[in-house]
């Protein structure tokens, strides 16, 4: 039988989480600006949501593997920490190198597959430096003050959104430059991820300093397992086994996280756009997406970013007479090209990007599809970048103040529902008012809801966890937000096309309204749960200082 764990007092609780901080700056960030760092780039906004596949499934990936694998682990560092050195390590070289993808004057294409590959890394890395934060409280935190620790980690993951959301609103303030050339991203973001990357890294010290694990045996002790890990060859609960094992409310929690995560995901990937077009009124532009040729009777159809000349970087094409701007042409323009436009004039090439070329018969009838999109090189739309960073600055801020309000509430189930119940509300207005300063007010209402997903259910989860399982089982939990993640992200670009024109600007707004749908059914299967009573599960802060 496990002895019972000694209440810590405020500031050893604080220290459990507070390297939380500079980890949720380096998340922050990515949050706020990988929609804009890859719609700078040349994404499609229809594909926005496939980049978003990969932060998800990296966190479906690790966070298991090192829940799992921390439980057997015990060296000089501890048996949590060692994963937070070597995660906060690379998410710090790789925060230095995502924003840069389009300063290497890259094609498109490759552009792109650096940030990818670039983001890939930096959410492994998060991942892998978030999850012993989680473990440490599931580790050294007795049932009654599991609730005060989450809530201090959800302030302290609040208050790092803050300062990485306004980092690049705060640096065109003091005179940044927040523009770039086509294809490049603003140095107010590269900064900022600069900025971010030496937080992390103070805060990474800072815990290794201030953390002292509990030793095999005493861990031993209070969660009722072995003194000693089990060697190779004895026998695990593979992850199967722990799923089949695992109570009730890692599934009915785990329901609700379905609709909420899912509702965040498509927040994250298309505020830039909704808040770009609505509220700031940015500039479109039109590209062209599709170029259609005959080739010996049969129709080529070649898709396209855009249409180049190259001597000149503009979006001009030649119609056998003179030079012509390709966004003064009709939809679906067909042109009768007696001399072809392309690098060198006599090669007879249509330059459709600047990796692939093709060669068109000559003279050739060609019909242009072009594409409206946000201009993303104009000030607008990264003056509407950096305000997407105060709004969710503003959800963070109010998400600070709801932690401590719930828990003041009776029912933790009554609350939980409330919350997302006000963050529905908040998606819903947050996809149409057009004022940038009532967005304040959609943003406070979905703080509400961010606040309830982070103090909740990992509280109601580990008062139903016992033994030697719990990274594991926290690690498994992770699933029931990164799964959600991954089919949003899946199926995003396909709703959106539902909802408008095949070559019209994508309406982002919708996807916002559809997130507050999703949150709304989240609130209402909280009845679901069934949580596990504990006595005095969220003390006061006061109780908490007077035990130190």
């Amino acid at each position: 039988m496990a002895n019972v764990k000694p209440d810590l007092g405020f500031w050893k609780l604080w220290n459990l989480s507070f390297g939380f901080f500079g980890v949720q700056i380096a998340y922050a960030l990515q949050s706020a600006n990988v929609s804009r760092i890859f719609a700078t780039l040349g994404a499609d906004p229809h594909d926005l949501s496939y980049f978003w596949i990969l932060p998800p499934l990296m966190g479906l990936l690790v966070q298991p593997v090192v829940g799992t694998m921390s439980d057997r682990t015990w060296n000089r560092f501890g048996r949590r920490l060692p994963y937070l050195i070597v995660g906060a390590g690379v998410a710090v070289i790789v925060m230095c190198l995502l924003p840069n993808s389009g300063s290497f004057h890259l094609a498109v294409s490759q552009a792109i597959i650096m940030g990818l590959v670039a983001l890939m890394l930096l959410d492994t890395s998060i991942n892998m430096a978030m999850q012993p934060f989680k473990m440490l409280v599931g580790d050294m935190v007795n049932e009654k003050q599991k609730g005060l620790a989450y809530s201090i980690q959800s302030f302290l993951c609040n208050a790092g959104s803050v300062v990485g959301f306004v980092f690049p609103f705060l640096l065109t303030w003091i005179g940044v430059k927040n523009t770039a050339e086509s294809g490049v991203v603003p140095p107010t973001v590269i900064y900022s991820f600069y900025a971010g990357a030496v937080i992390l890294l103070l805060c990474v010290i800072y815990s290794l300093i201030k953390i002292q694990e509990w030793p095999p045996h005493v861990y031993a002790q209070y969660n009722g397992i072995p003194e000693t890990p089990a060697k190779d060859g004895e026998k695990h609960d593979n992850l199967v086994k722990l799923l089949v094992k695992a109570p009730s409310t890692f599934w009915s929690v785990g329901l609700v996280q379905f609709f909420c995560w899912m509702a965040f995901l498509f927040m994250w990937t298309y505020t830039n756009g909704t808040v770009a077009k609505n509220a700031f009124d940015c500039p479109t532009t039109l590209h062209a997406d599709k170029v259609e040729f005959m080739d010996n009777g049969m129709l080529v159809s070649h898709k396209a970013k855009f249409v180049l000349n190259a001597a000149d970087s503009a979006l001009l094409i030649s119609n056998g007479k003179e030079l012509v701007d390709i966004n003064a042409l009709p939809q679906n323009s067909t042109l009768l090209f007696a001399n072809i436009m392309g690098e060198d004039p006599q090669t007879h090439k249509l330059y459709l990007d600047e990796v692939n070329k093709v060669t068109l018969p000559n003279p050739a009838s060609v019909t242009i599809v072009r594409k409206e999109e946000l201009n993303t090189d104009s000030e607008e739309y990264n003056a509407a970048g950096n305000w997407v960073g105060i709004l969710f600055a503003v959800q963070a801020l109010g998400s600070v103040v709801w932690a401590l309000v719930l828990p003041r509430f009776r029912s933790r189930k009554f609350s939980y529902a409330l919350s997302l119940l006000l963050g529905g509300a908040g998606f819903i207005t947050a996809g149409l008012f057009t004022d940038p300063y009532l967005l304040f007010v959609s943003f406070v209402l979905i703080g509400c809801a961010w606040a309830a997903m982070l103090a909740w259910p990992f509280t109601i989860l580990t008062n139903s966890l016992k033994g030697g399982n719990i990274g594991a089982y926290l690690g498994l939990f992770n699933c029931t937000i990164t799964i959600p993640q991954i089919i949003g992200a899946l199926i995003g670009g396909t709703v959106l096309g539902w909802f408008g024109s095949a070559n019209g600007l994508a309406p982002q707004y919708v996807m916002m309204l559809i997130a507050g749908g999703a949150l709304i059914v989240g609130a209402f299967c909280v009845i679901f749960i069934r949580e596990k009573a504990t006595e005095s599960d969220v003390p006061l802060v006061a109780d908490a200082v007077n035990n130190e």
